[in-house]
């Protein structure tokens, strides 16, 4: 598979376009890390608020990203991915011409959406490559389109450089970099690829058949144990949007008089989930269905691999928000040499997820990887909290440091998303949704956590840099502590899908 890789013809002409898409996603979905205090500073921002646009930035994913799993299934991987490549345009050229914080909030809020592309193409590439070839696959998939953050972090403040100087994309703005301007462009190209994507793939090889499930209303689960398992694994998607209208709340975005509408319009949406996964099992719950044996998967595995979603993409998601102002204020570096020393961490996604998803195809047991990968990352994210001001770890050593902690974190997601598509064939688009929702849980509920550290630990809105960097500390702390409790879940409760290391999918013939 390897030295077949770069022949750019039959499959890997599909991998390639793919992860080509899910990088122009990243690209859009992480447009302002980089930027993130030239806008705080250019719209008169606090603290408080541009990191509550940054918790904005991965909120309305979670269901978004449940949502697309049951579009993929029903539409397939072409349709859906096209769809969301045209939809980035808009919410990036709202956020462009936005002139306050609550015009920032809904743009943000629309472009998380965005972050929901990933899903698709686990579905499109699962479609084109074998068992045990999967973990490659997926991996060059999610590693080299999610580089695209690192992109974003090595190119954006240059392009809003440029656009400053040659005087294109001009908008009413005080500021010295032209961030309106490279937001802008980031959505028009990633709208345009969409429409190139839609005439240039299938979503299946000539000759096979696109496996859709009877209902895609909610994930179909095969034992009664499973349907209770899954209710109670959708809670934490309805509490942690609820965690976010709150803080939403408490930055003024949403008033006495919106903020409960705003949690009704969350218990809507919970329930209509529920009704929808009542729906789609009625025949097992009224005992009209009994799975056979051979047809039956445990729902354990699914919630397991959201939990280690939660540590590795969702830690991912968080860090890659806050790495560059880290480095910005933690060495007083200048923001352009602060975005590309923060790249680093996704630069590495670049070999490390797909070494992730390759040492799961060759070492034999899916399980067991997933569990060391998530090991090392919290071990990694303890290191991580070493790095502070006037400590031993200087620029090079924090860099060398941050790259071993990211090696481990985007392995992970190679390991995790290697077994995803074992799980179940016909839902695969839905359990990828659910395992990716979870990514996004853990993505809001550390930047929470890291939003109001600094108020914990200062007691102000406005903290003191000591307080800054002590807060950076229990924050990689907490990112560790979380990594090590889902590797002991990995090693003594994951089991090893069936079919692992097989030729053909589950229902394929040759």
């Amino acid at each position: 598979m390897l030295g077949d890789l770069w022949s750019f013809q039959g499959r890997y002409r599909t991998l390639h376009l793919t992860w080509i898409a899910f990088f122009l996603t990243f690209v859009v979905w992480f447009n302002l890390a980089p930027l993130a205090t030239t806008v705080k500073a250019d719209l008169g921002l606090t603290v408080g608020q541009i990191r509550t646009v940054a918790i904005c930035n991965v909120a309305l994913t979670i269901p978004a990203r449940v949502l697309i799993g049951m579009l993929l299934d029903k539409f397939g991987p072409r349709i859906t991915y096209s769809s969301i490549l045209v939809f980035s345009a808009i919410p990036c050229l709202l956020f462009a011409s936005a002139q306050d914080f609550n015009q920032l909030v809904v743009a943000r809020l629309l472009l998380s959406i965005v972050g929901a592309g990933f899903v698709i193409g686990i579905r499109m590439v699962a479609e084109w490559f074998s068992p045990k070839e999967i973990g490659l696959a997926e991996g060059i998939y999610g590693g080299w389109g999610n580089f695209g953050s690192a992109f974003s972090a090595l190119t954006m403040v240059a392009l809003a450089g440029f656009l400053s100087f040659s005087g294109g994309f001009e908008l009413p703005t005080g500021s010295v970099l032209n961030w309106r301007g490279a937001v802008a462009l980031t959505g028009i190209g990633s709208a345009v690829y969409g429409c190139v994507y839609f005439f240039n793939v299938t979503d299946t090889p000539p000759g096979k058949t696109y496996q859709r499930p009877a209902k895609t209303a909610g994930l179909e689960v095969t034992s009664m144990r499973d349907f209770w398992g899954l209710l109670g694994m959708n809670v934490p998607f309805a509490a942690i949007l609820c965690v976010l209208c709150w803080r939403l709340s408490k930055v003024g975005f949403l008033t006495a008089s919106t903020y409960p509408l705003a949690l009704s319009a969350v218990a809507v949406w919970f329930a209509l989930q529920t009704w929808g996964i009542i729906r789609t099992n009625r025949d097992l719950i009224l005992s009209n269905k009994v799975y056979p044996k051979e047809d039956r998967y445990e729902f354990r595995q699914v919630a397991i691999l959201e939990l280690t979603y939660i540590v590795n993409f969702g830690s991912e998601l968080a860090v890659v928000s806050m790495l560059p102002t880290f480095f910005e204020t933690t060495f007083d570096l200048p923001k352009a040499t602060a975005g590309i020393l923060a790249s680093c961490f996704a630069f590495v996604n670049l070999v490390a997820r797909p070494a992730g998803g390759l040492i799961s195809d060759r070492v034999g047991s899916r399980k067991n990887t997933m569990g060391f990968l998530t090991a090392g990352l919290g071990v990694g994210y303890l290191v991580m909290s070493m790095i502070k001001p006037g400590t031993f770890t200087g620029i090079a050593v924090a860099v060398v440091i941050t790259m071993l902690a990211s090696f481990f974190v985007q392995s992970g997601e190679g390991a995790t998303f290697a077994l995803v598509p074992l799980v179940k064939r016909r839902v695969t688009g839905q359990v990828a949704g659910l395992v990716g929702a979870y990514g996004n849980v853990g993505a809001v509920t550390y930047l929470t956590i890291f939003s109001l550290l600094p108020m914990w630990m200062g007691g102000s809105d406005e903290p003191t840099p000591e307080v800054i960097a002590a807060s950076n500390s229990a924050f990689f702390q907490i990112l560790g502590v979380a990594g090590l409790i889902v590797a002991f879940f990995c090693f003594f409760f994951l089991k090893e899908p069936k079919g692992s290391f097989a030729d053909l999918h589950e229902g394929e013939t040759a």
